[in-house]
């Protein structure tokens, strides 16, 4: 929910008052500063600085999503599902800056964890495939594509409309190799 350097400014507030509180012996006080320091630090390793990462990200502030990103050290510490919505935000940041390997990369390991709502778990997923339809991997987007069928009902008439033209563009390919192959014989 805070910036690191926000998260260090209440520390270190908690801990001045820590430090009178316990001159004064006021321990009671004293436990619950301790508290709001761990807190702060749980906070850290759990929530990290996705809340400030996704207001930047939400407003096209792509420089400052970055900087909110880096400054999580170790994602895997993130909690499930937090660490679906690191990987998802990440995976739209690789796509904005023409980055599609880290884009596809990200996307798929946020597919793996629970996000927001069924219609970004699906978006993961489609974005998966139209990078991988891009790129060549035909068989890859058509495996990615199966896995949002069971999501049909769920999801929104727009997310449906960009599966059914990813579907329609996975057909059209056999039928241009096909085309290909065909105008290579006539040339021999």
């Amino acid at each position: 929910m805070f910036s690191n350097r926000t998260r260090i400014f209440i520390a270190f507030i908690f801990l001045l008052s820590l430090g009178v509180l316990v001159y004064f012996r006021i321990y009671e006080l004293a436990a619950v500063a301790v508290m709001m320091i761990i807190l702060l630090i749980w906070d850290y390793f759990r929530q990290g600085t996705l809340v400030v990462a996704s207001k930047h990200f939400h407003v096209k502030d792509y420089d400052k999503t970055a900087a909110s990103l880096n400054e999580i050290m170790k994602p895997e510490w993130l909690s499930k599902n937090r660490r679906g919505y690191y990987e998802f935000i990440y995976g739209g940041l690789c796509l904005q800056r023409q980055d599609f390997e880290g884009a596809e990369m990200h996307y798929e390991i946020a597919a793996q964890y629970p996000l927001r709502s069924v219609n970004d778990h699906v978006a993961a997923l489609v974005s998966v495939a139209n990078i991988s339809i891009r790129r060549g991997n035909f068989e890859k987007a058509k495996a990615y594509l199966q896995l949002t069928e069971q999501h049909k009902e769920k999801i929104t008439a727009k997310m449906r409309d960009v599966i059914s033209r990813l579907q329609q563009e996975l057909k059209k390919e056999p039928e241009k190799k096909s085309q290909d192959f065909k105008s290579q014989e006539t040339r021999y």
